[in-house]
């Protein structure tokens, strides 16, 4: 028998099956899972687009991806000094803003490369490539701020499977958006006669998934 106080044991499965039945655990999912499909739909893609529309050359087109996760850096430092600033309290209460600012930020930056693919020849293609990283950035960090501090959130003692069931999503999305992205570019291209309209076809896909993302966040509230 167990000690007085102990919890009883409950399958793995029937775990998860009750902390996705959590409203707040469920939404949260569903919004990591979006977001991170359109953050990996990218991120193979880009370098490619830039050798076959913008003419680059391999070395370039690396610098780019360089220029990409410089971006992303400050993006994290900005939103990590900007929470240090306001303190604990006020940090939690932006996180919704950030995360819901970076989505934006990052859908509005891939609109912008989808629009160079038609004026390869004055598009400032490495400005934009540059706040793509930034709002990927602000979204990321914002996100993993959101998913630690939301852990706590529900049922008792399920912290892990939270995360757990977050991780899940993240993983599957990352490898989906990953595989799908270059599969879309492919089949655009093979369906459309110029490969800057199917690249930015795709492109465009990606920032309407973050769009979709940010509606979904700006429902989550991270409390104390």
């Amino acid at each position: 028998a167990l000690p007085t106080g102990t919890p009883a044991r409950m399958p793995v499965r029937a775990a998860f099956a009750e902390v996705w039945r959590e409203a707040e655990s469920r939404r949260f999912t569903v919004f990591v899972f979006i977001s991170m499909l359109a953050y990996s739909a990218q991120d193979l893609i880009l370098e490619p687009f830039a050798g076959r529309v913008f003419a680059m050359s391999p070395g370039e087109s690396t610098r780019l991806a360089g220029l990409q996760h410089t971006g992303v850096l400050i993006g994290m430092l900005l939103v990590a000094a900007a929470g240090g600033l306001a303190g604990r309290g006020s940090a939690r209460a932006g996180l919704r803003a950030w995360t819901v600012g970076g989505c934006v930020a990052s859908a509005l930056a891939l609109a912008g490369v989808a629009i160079g693919a038609f004026f390869p020849e004055h598009w400032p293609l490495r400005a934009t490539v540059f706040a793509l990283g930034l709002g990927n950035g602000v979204f990321a960090v914002s996100a993993i701020a959101s998913m630690m501090a939301l852990a706590g959130h529900g049922q008792a003692r399920r912290e892990g499977l939270r995360m757990g069931l977050w991780g899940a999503a993240q993983a599957i999305a990352m490898g989906a958006g990953a595989f799908g992205g270059t599969v879309a570019v492919d089949l655009a291209r093979w369906l459309l006669p110029d490969a800057g309209l199917a690249y930015a076809l795709v492109f465009g896909l990606e920032g309407l998934l973050f769009l979709v993302a940010a509606l979904i966040g700006a429902t989550i509230v991270v409390r104390d």
